[in-house]
């Protein structure tokens, strides 16, 4: 947080932001970066360079040099002695080179995080898709392959959630596991896999106990809300996601929106900004005031936890504080330079940590950028209010771009509108969040009211979330890494540097208009697409299957298979235009088959929902049923011989020949993936043949039946593994051959045994990964295939 108002026409010139701390503040963090990323000496190498610079200000500098020569000298040294040093240990660990070696441990430790769920891709159900927890801890004491050594060093526990996921910051336990080494770039020395549960746990301190019950008393307060305003609250308020629904997580990543579920400097600024405004309605004095906005937010913090945002956004906003409290105006930009080098040097692990790159670029951005554009934008007639409501989010996005470039690997196109469009009711929602956590406890009533003024906020963050994450182009891919990020810096550095000059501002809007001409109608606008009397459409859902058929009615289509995860099956129904799913089918109960269910019934009509006789696994068992009773859809059971019809629509189950009667717990993938149903639809276009997953015993079941496989159109077992049996793909005899797989999957799909063979058949290929949804439609000589998208990434 910072005081500084960015509505203050004298801090709107650089000249008047003091810079002194800044060379400190860089020189902290690159060293302490460097020696994360390429080793201790790094760290010492840069301490020393900017020690000698420090002196050399201090000595042949003039006066308004020394402040920053000294703070300069101060950070050199720490970088150059305590942060190598603390560097050198985590490197040096007993536990680092034990891990090395995969050996057993036991450790003693104290939780030092709130256990953070680690969420498997493809589950539908945050709670179902959940099955560990990691676990930020130190050691105490520890204890490999029998033998003690001295090791006081980080760990990240990998533990079962059911055992783990309860325990609270402070708690000291111990945990027996295996080591394996640590990605590296921080100070964890190595994790530590548990599979058991914690021994001899310890109390957890009297404040994380009744930050807990605060916590979960909001979770309670929420439950009187629909499934996504309810699990987005606690998000927004506390950092907390675990029962937000996967699907609204990632609309809100794609839309540029991710950053208001993660508590930072926004969240603090807003509490501490709504403490303020109070204090100053009630006359009070700056310094009361600062003391008031202190207490607020040192609560704040103990009820969010201690991660490394929540401390790093603490500091920044308690030298804010301070600033205003000593009367300094203009302050912004040293309490921030003051918060690095203090945040840094008390934990050099923050140095590489994305989030703290974000917090600090995006705080720098609105304190030199957002000011100078908000002028710039009301000299020219737009009103002072909107024109700042304009320069913020886009200050924000230029400054950020490139760290979430590096990041995730993607660039978000819409995140500046949408932003723009949250921003009104992100403070609002906030305040009465806290408000009922507080409240909640001692007057549930008005813990519910307050709940239920945040609910129209909640909803309309949601909204934007969901149609920015579904505008075309939203999200494009970039270099991942180091590399992408420093190219997303130049070329937002050279945009700002172009567009300062009104010719070329010329030519890059010209630029701009030719691109758009040339690309938007091809990619975005897509007119071609959907193809007219398409029968089938193999949707692109990455790694995994969904697969849509034309009834003969507008609208109206079976949907076989919903893949891994919520949203992608959703928009591949919306772009067929299809309301009414009269039923879907889902072939076996694997994560990459029965993952987007929920998001087939977002805005449409369903009849039923269909399954085999397979009910494993039985966490996708339970969560089907759940869904279904959940929209009061009947959940029915289909077999071998039944057949299905619509006007242009038949479906004949040829399997599975034969249910395996073990008990779903001991069924391993291969039992699952041979109980698929194997459908025969007879569509316009011809016949296709949906084999599920099916494998080699499943395959031979269906030739030795004698079952008609012939079909004009195959969607290729199990994504193209090779585990088919070549006479089963001859049988089909497919002129054309549907692969829905994920671009870079870890499978090695499709096999290229397996394409060689339909190929030598005289297919025709398509892969989901290169070509994106795949409609089949009929033509004058049999089927016609379309492809609907670009690579989403090379073949593999």
């Amino acid at each position: 947080m910072t005081i500084a108002s960015r509505s203050d026409p004298r801090m709107n010139s650089w000249r008047d932001h003091d810079f002194r701390l800044v060379p400190a503040a860089v020189a902290g963090w690159a060293g302490a970066l460097g020696g994360l990323q390429l080793g201790w000496w790094v760290a010492v190498v840069t301490g020393v360079l900017a020690a000698v610079v420090a002196l050399l200000l201090l000595i042949r500098g003039r006066r308004r040099f020394v402040g920053a020569g000294g703070a300069l000298l101060l950070l050199g040294l720490v970088a150059a002695i305590p942060t190598a040093a603390r560097i050198h240990d985590a490197e040096h660990d007993p536990l680092a080179s034990a891990a090395v070696r995969g050996t057993t441990a036991s450790l003693r430790i104290e939780i030092s995080e709130r256990p953070r769920p680690i969420h498997r891709a493809g589950y539908a159900d945050q709670q179902a898709g959940t099955r560990s927890v990691a676990v930020p801890a130190v050691v105490e004491a520890a204890t490999v392959d029998g033998q003690a050594v001295d090791s006081m060093g980080r760990v990240l526990l990998l533990a079962p959630v059911a055992e783990w996921g309860a325990l609270l910051p402070g708690q000291e336990a111990t945990a027996t596991g295996r080591l394996s080494s640590a990605r590296g770039g921080d100070l964890t020395a190595a994790v530590l896999s548990v599979r058991d549960r914690p021994v001899d746990v310890g109390p957890a301190p009297w404040w994380q106990r009744a930050a807990e019950t605060l916590r979960s008393g909001l979770h309670s307060l929420c439950s009187v809300l629909p499934e996504e305003p309810a699990g987005l609250l606690p998000g927004l308020v506390i950092g907390d996601t675990s029962a937000l629904p996967q699907q609204v997580e990632q609309e809100f990543t794609a839309s540029g929106l991710t950053h208001l579920m993660a508590v930072s400097g926004g969240n603090v600024a807003i509490i501490c900004g709504a403490v303020l405004l109070l204090c100053r309605l009630l006359r009070a004095g700056p310094r009361l005031s600062a003391v008031a906005a202190g207490v607020c937010l040192l609560g704040f913090l103990v009820l969010v936890g201690p991660e490394p945002s929540v401390v790093r956004a603490g500091v920044m906003g308690a030298v804010g504080l301070l600033a205003l409290a000593l009367g300094r105006r203009g302050s912004a930009l040293p309490a921030l330079s003051f918060a690095v080098c203090v945040l840094v040097g008390w934990d050099p692990a923050m140095a590489a940590d994305f989030g703290f790159a974000l917090s600090v670029f995006a705080t720098a951005g609105l304190v030199l950028i957002a000011p100078k554009w908000a002028d710039s934008l009301a000299r020219r007639g737009i009103p002072p209010g909107y024109a700042e409501g304009l320069a913020v989010p886009l200050a924000a996005f230029v400054v950020t771009a490139p760290v979430i470039a590096g990041m995730a690997g993607t660039v978000s196109l819409v995140s500046v509108l949408t932003n723009v469009l949250a921003a009104p009711v992100v403070a609002p929602v906030t305040v009465l969040g806290v408000l009922a956590t507080v409240v909640g406890p001692w007057w549930s009533g008005a813990g519910h009211l307050l709940i239920r003024l945040a609910d129209p906020e909640a909803r309309w963050l949601i909204t934007v979330a969901r149609h920015g994450a579904r505008a075309p182009g939203a999200v494009f891919g970039w270099p991942g890494g180091w590399l992408g990020g420093l190219c997303a810096a130049g070329l937002m550095i050279l945009a700002v540097v172009v567009l300062r000059f009104r010719r070329l501002r010329v030519l890059v809007a010209v630029g701009l208009v030719v691109v758009l001409l040339a690309v938007v109608p091809a990619r975005v606008l897509e007119p071609g697409w959907p193809p007219k009397n398409w029968a089938a459409v193999e949707c692109d859902v990455g790694q995994g299957d969904a697969l849509v058929l034309a009834t003969g009615e507008p609208g109206r289509a079976v949907v076989v298979d919903t893949g891994p995860e919520p949203g992608p099956v959703d928009e591949c129904l919306n772009r067929l235009g299809v309301d009414r799913v009269p039923l879907i089918v889902l072939s076996h109960l694997h994560a990459d088959h029965v993952g987007g269910l929920s998001s087939v019934f977002e805005g449409r009509a369903v009849g039923a929902v269909a399954v085999g006789p397979g009910r494993a696994p039985a966490w996708a068992w339970q969560q089907i049923s759940v869904e279904a009773a959940k929209h009061q859809v009947p959940l029915v059971e289909v077999n071998q011989g039944q057949r299905l019809d619509w006007p242009g629509l038949s479906l004949d189950v040829l399997g599975p020949r034969y249910a395996t009667t073990r008990s779903p717990a001991l069924q391993d993938g291969t039992m699952i993936n041979n109980s698929s149903v194997v459908l025969r639809a007879t569509t316009s276009a011809g016949r296709v043949l949906l084999s599920g997953d099916v494998e080699l015993a499943a395959q031979a079941d269906l030739l030795a039946g004698g079952v008609d496989l012939t079909a004009e159109v195959l969607k290729v077992p199990h994504h193209g593994s090779k585990y088919s049996v070549p006479q089963f793909l001859a049988a089909v005899r497919p002129r054309a051959a549907l692969i829905s797989v994920g671009a870079g999957n870890g499978y090695g799909h499709p096999s290229k045994s397996t394409v060689d063979v339909l190929g030598t058949l005289g297919a025709l290929i398509t892969r989901t990964d290169v070509d994106g949804d795949t409609a089949v439609l009929p033509g004058d000589g049999g089927p016609v295939v379309a492809r609907r998208g670009e690579p989403r990434g090379p073949p593999h």
